[in-house]
């Protein structure tokens, strides 16, 4: 078995659907429908609208703690910066971790989602 889909909730649909069609895109995903991304591995990332008056995202609270996706390499991670900060969004630095590199995106929910080199 493998992973088939992620629903993700956007307190700001339109600001999170331009957030994450920045995003997926450049990591490989192409939009299948207004809210639905997938990459050529068959998962498929789903945009839904939080129910109002819900709790917002909590980073260390029960439930999902942030996305994390596999760049080939150094120069693949660099792209993936780049192009966040040509559309528009906050782009942190890098974090090294020894042979390991990561930059850990916050969606406007404050969701993160990791782009990560290993060895």
């Amino acid at each position: 078995m493998k992973l088939d889909h992620i629903v993700i909730l956007a307190r700001d649909i339109a600001a999170s659907t331009r957030w994450y069609d920045a995003l997926l895109g450049l990591i490989g995903f192409t939009r299948q429908r207004d809210h639905i991304w997938a990459n050529g591995e068959g998962l498929a990332v789903d945009l839904r609208e939080a129910q109002p008056d819900t709790r917002p995202y909590e980073r260390f609270g029960a439930g999902l703690n942030h996305l994390g996706f596999t760049a080939p390499d150094i120069e693949a991670l660099e792209a993936v910066r780049f192009g966040m900060a040509d559309a528009g969004f906050e782009v942190p630095d890098i974090q090294h971790f020894d042979d390991d590199h990561a930059v850990f995106f916050k969606d406007p929910d404050g969701l993160r989602v990791e782009i990560a080199v290993y060895g």
